[in-house]
């Protein structure tokens, strides 16, 4: 194999790499109605500081016996270190208020726009739904 050869392979499968990246990445009105706007509170179960969304998951209570996991999804660790998030901003156990998206599919899933802590700080979540008409 000749230095060029080398070198044109090295590009291409880092090439593919990055489209399969850039494929695994959703369209925000794709995956959540921007009409369907929901505020729940609950006690925050799981919190994955992950690319290229962060998420968390909150146990909400439906006013009566029954209780559901939902997730929520977060902007990228890097948006929310920019909106002044740490890895310890949001602790499990916390019990918060969450504002965001449902999914279309209707699943327990949404799109966090913003979280209300108990000391009554509102933080930005980083939501994609800012930037849906550039997706």
């Amino acid at each position: 194999m000749t230095g060029a050869t080398l070198k044109l392979g090295v590009v291409l499968f880092a090439f593919g790499g990055a489209m399969g990246m850039a494929s695994a990445h959703h369209s925000f009105v794709a995956q959540f109605d921007p009409e369907k706007l929901v505020r729940m509170t609950g006690t925050v179960t799981n919190i994955e500081w992950t690319n290229p969304h962060a998420f968390f998951y909150l146990d909400v209570a439906d006013g009566g016996d029954t209780v559901s996991n939902w997730a929520f999804e977060l902007g990228s660790p890097n948006t929310l270190i920019r909106y002044r998030w740490g890895r310890d901003t949001m602790k499990i156990g916390d019990r918060i208020t969450v504002e965001g998206y449902l999914a279309r599919d209707g699943s327990n899933l949404a799109n966090a726009k913003t979280v209300t802590f108990p000391d009554g700080r509102v933080v930005n979540a980083g939501s994609s739904s800012d930037l849906r008409s550039t997706r």
